[in-house]
């Protein structure tokens, strides 16, 4: 079986000129994603009755204006992406940010319609000090959504003229997903899906502005005060630190871990938002998350092997933590990230575990 490859791209500069970079390196993959993503989101809508995609068009457009005066280098630099890859700035925003806009257009027409749940979903771990080898904080995830995706992952190196200079492993024409920059700040997320979404700052931004911070509280307040357009679960880490927050477009709740793992696969943990849930947690979710709780408690020496090895475990077939193309469910694992952020380290693969190359990401001396 062949090894996934990851793609790297550095970019300097202004947020615009990073932008630009970005999109001119990776400009016909990056329309060949938006017509990919695109192309599966118009079955969905056709489903609900939306004969085109300019609904979705629409939110993303007042979208990306709420994102423009939430963090104007991010929005800068999203519109840089679009210049150099000769794309609509707005269409470029539905496509990286597509289960929030679709989320924001449709989810309370699924449930009328009674459309069945998607199975999509990331696996996360986040290890306090005392539950790893080197007696330093690691933190990981899987990203695992449309198995399509898998040709368009690639790992951002942004040396901002300004600001930390960061990895991020995200997809072609993308602002930043699961990462770590140079101040030693890492972040991810799983997606889950409550009541209540709206036109906002996509996922993505979010992840972006907190990467953007050279330290733990601002990068907290830029995911918990953000003006989100629909729910998600962030996690962010530093040396000393471990944060978890579940949150909907509206609410936010943080999970404090004590001297305890922090577990999360993509259904909601908090009651209240429990409630709001647009449809049942899905086996798959469950199946993971249990695992998780079995394999990490079962030693407080994790490092790297081991936890490539969990990211690998296939225990249970297709609801299994490695969720791989063939399975048939709508979403494999695409990308696996691993951050020990005290020594601003940062490992990544594209694909599963067991499939990707893995690369370590290192920060050049400034």
């Amino acid at each position: 079986m062949s090894t996934y490859d990851l793609r790297q791209l550095t970019v300097f500069g202004a947020p615009t000129q990073m932008g630009e970079q970005h999109g001119a390196a990776l400009a016909a993959q990056i329309r060949a994603f938006i017509a990919m993503r695109f192309e599966a989101t118009n079955e969905f809508l056709s489903a609900l009755g939306h004969p085109s995609l300019a609904p979705l068009i629409e939110v993303a457009r007042q979208s990306l204006q709420v994102h423009a005066e939430w963090h104007r280098e991010g929005y800068e630099e999203h519109c840089g992406i679009a210049r150099g890859a000769g794309v609509d700035a707005a269409e470029l925003y539905a496509a990286a940010n597509m289960t929030d806009m679709r989320d924001a257009l449709a989810y309370a027409e699924q449930v009328a319609h009674g459309l069945p749940a998607d199975a999509e979903g990331c696996s996360t771990v986040l290890l306090p000090r005392t539950w790893t080898a080197s007696g330093q904080q690691l933190v990981a995830q899987t990203w695992d959504l449309n198995p399509q995706d898998l040709d368009y992952v690639v790992a951002i190196h942004r040396q901002p003229a300004r600001g930390p200079a960061s990895w991020s492993v995200t997809c072609t024409g993308c602002l930043s997903l699961v990462g770590m920059n140079s101040a030693g700040l890492a972040v991810g997320t799983t997606n889950i899906k409550t009541q209540g979404s709206r036109p906002g700052v996509g996922y993505m931004g979010i992840l972006h502005k907190m990467l953007s911070c050279d330290n733990f509280t601002d990068a907290a307040a830029a995911c918990t005060h953000a003006p989100r357009a629909a729910a998600h679960t962030y996690w962010l880490a530093d040396g000393e630190h471990l944060a978890d927050w579940e949150t909907t477009a509206w609410s936010v709740r943080q999970r404090h871990h004590g001297d305890e793992p922090l577990l999360r696969t993509n259904h909601c943990l908090v009651e209240a938002h429990a409630r709001c849930e647009v449809e049942a947690p899905s086996s798959s979710s469950r199946a993971r998350l249990q695992r998780l709780r079995h394999q990490v408690v079962q030693s407080r020496g994790h490092d790297l092997a081991s936890l490539k090895k969990l990211f690998a475990d296939r225990s249970d077939g297709v609801d299994s933590i490695n969720r791989l193309p063939e399975d048939g469910q709508g979403t494999a694992t695409n990308s696996v990230v691993i951050c020990e952020p005290a020594s601003r380290r940062m490992w990544a693969c594209r694909g599963p575990a067991d499939r990707g190359h893995w690369y370590e990401l290192a920060f050049a001396a400034r």
